[in-house]
């Protein structure tokens, strides 16, 4: 019998982070795929992942909302409890023989917890790796909840080892999101309008040659300064002129103030480079990514995404810290003239050689090939 697969969507990165290895699960003779979409993949505020989702040919079991409205430090736990309550009864009526979640959001720990406690493996995709905020407990936590890894890299792989983990149930697949980055780099044609096909608001241009990427999202340790670290941005991208597409932050404890800060920006200082997106097909948002001069911001998409790409990346704060990166990364703070600085060193060094550091492009067909073979179990004890 095939085996049934449940893959967790619940934000608009976590999409990408997986399309390849929803295909691959779809396209394999001994696997059947279950597709939960919840939380603020759902919401049009953060972009309505679901329709790009559904447009891309996946069919939905099942949504759940979980979401409680207030971007700070209380509804993100209230919404790690209510994802926990719902995706428990999801799970007990798919009965899926996996559940796969990705990375590590808070919707990431519900799913872990919903899993584990009505007995379902669960396979985790990216543990094993350093970043900053909470991320860095929650990926770890789920790490020692789950019982198969899919890692990005080695380095990767000996974290997951060294906190007790049975080797056997360590892989190191690459990360899918880098699958579509390796796709976009034989067909990198920037060829459709971005304004005309995804709207938006802003400033409309008439080139699409010389432009930059914005996405910051807020740092859940530091939610209560949102505001001023994507105010410091705003000016600095405002001075530097240049074309800029900017895409909307993430449903994070901050999420308001970093929110708040780019409303009252557009108001009172009406910049003339800027364009704002909720979201994107994957694909394009990387066609874009490829052909942009440079990103800017704190997205864990500089640090995979564009070594691969090549793209130069100014990364701001503390969100990305401690991860492995590229040398197309410059590491900056909060500071508008310091992140004015780095994107004129990268104007001036122009683009990198491509970086496999999280992988070759072929991680989704990995992932799907040992999700029909590896031995299935629950039970779980530290080894060491």
């Amino acid at each position: 019998m095939s085996r049934r697969i449940c893959v967790v969507i619940t934000a608009r990165p976590s999409y990408s982070r997986i399309k390849s290895a929803l295909r691959a699960i779809q396209k394999h003779p001994d696997l059947d795929l279950q597709l939960v979409v919840a939380a603020s993949a759902l919401l049009d505020r953060y972009g309505n992942a679901v329709e790009i989702i559904e447009q891309d040919g996946f069919k939905v079991a099942e949504r759940v909302y979980m979401i409680v409205e207030g971007g700070n430090l209380v509804t993100s736990a209230k919404s790690t409890g209510l994802g926990i309550v719902e995706l428990s009864t999801v799970l007990d009526n798919l009965r899926p023989d996996v559940v796969v979640t990705i990375a590590d959001r808070f919707e990431t720990m519900a799913t872990a917890v919903a899993a584990s406690y009505t007995n379902i493996p669960l396979a985790h995709v990216q543990g094993g790796e350093v970043t900053g905020s909470i991320d860095e407990k929650v990926r770890h936590a789920v790490t020692k909840l789950a019982n198969i890894h899919f890692v990005s890299n080695r380095k990767a792989a000996e974290r997951v080892l060294r906190m007790g983990e049975e080797p056997s149930t360590v892989f190191v697949t690459g990360c899918p999101s880098v699958d579509l980055a390796a796709e976009v780099l034989k067909d990198p044609l920037l060829d459709f309008d971005p304004v005309r096909t995804y709207d938006g608001v802003g400033a409309v241009f008439e080139s699409f040659k010389d432009y930059v990427v914005v996405m910051q999202h807020p740092v859940t340790t530091e939610y209560d300064a949102a505001r001023q670290h994507i105010t410091e941005t705003l000016h600095a991208v405002k001075d530097l002129a240049l074309p800029t597409f900017w895409f909307w932050p993430n449903v994070d404890a901050g999420t308001d103030g970093t929110s708040g800060g780019i409303r009252a920006f557009r108001e009172i200082e009406r910049p003339s480079n800027m364009h704002f997106f909720k979201n994107m097909t994957p694909t394009d948002f990387l066609k874009l990514l490829h052909n942009a001069r440079c990103l800017v911001g704190n997205s864990s998409v500089g640090i995979r995404e564009c070594a691969f790409l090549g793209v130069p990346v100014v990364n701001i704060g503390t969100r990305q810290m401690g991860r492995e990166r590229g040398i197309n990364v410059i590491d900056v703070d909060y500071d508008r003239q310091n992140i004015l600085t780095a994107i004129g060193r990268h104007l001036s060094n122009g683009r990198y050689p491509s970086d496999q550091i999280y992988g070759d492009g072929k991680a989704g067909e990995r992932i799907a090939g040992l999700l029909a073979r590896v031995p299935l179990g629950v039970e779980k004890q530290l080894c060491y």
